[in-house]
């Protein structure tokens, strides 16, 4: 029985860990020091962050590219890239973190939501207005 609950646990963190490969790629075009680890385990933990922070049930963040050696700090949210100088482990945490808010509300929801926003102001009238 015992090494059944074994056997279980391995291959749930053998599945965890597959999917943390699939979920994070790393471009690192100058060869810049990065422990790959590390920026797995950073990226599970900002993806598990967000989905806390909301109460979510469902997972978040389906992959992000990690560049190294780009020109600028940058974010492609269409390309899902992190773009970094060089690696910086909070810079890195914050695009993961950034693209997980992303991810929990599609772009035609966040429209909607911006229409609404301006349909209830166009909606309310100043008092002094009533008034004339």
């Amino acid at each position: 029985m015992i090494n059944k609950v074994k056997f279980a646990i391995f291959v749930l963190a053998l599945a965890t860990g597959c999917l943390a490969q699939e979920g994070l790629t790393i471009d690192n075009k100058h060869k810049e020091r990065v422990s790959t680890p590390e920026a797995q385990k950073i990226y599970i933990s900002a993806c598990s962050g967000v989905r806390e922070e909301f109460d979510l049930q469902r997972p978040i963040l389906q992959w992000v590219k990690l560049v190294l050696g780009a020109d600028k700090n940058e974010l492609s949210i269409q390309g899902r890239e992190i773009r970094l100088t060089k690696w910086d482990r909070y810079a890195f945490a914050q695009g993961v973190a950034w693209l997980a808010f992303e991810d929990l509300m599609p772009s035609q929801q966040r429209l909607t939501i911006a229409k609404r926003a301006i349909i209830r102001v166009d909606s309310t009238v100043e008092v002094e207005h009533l008034a004339k």
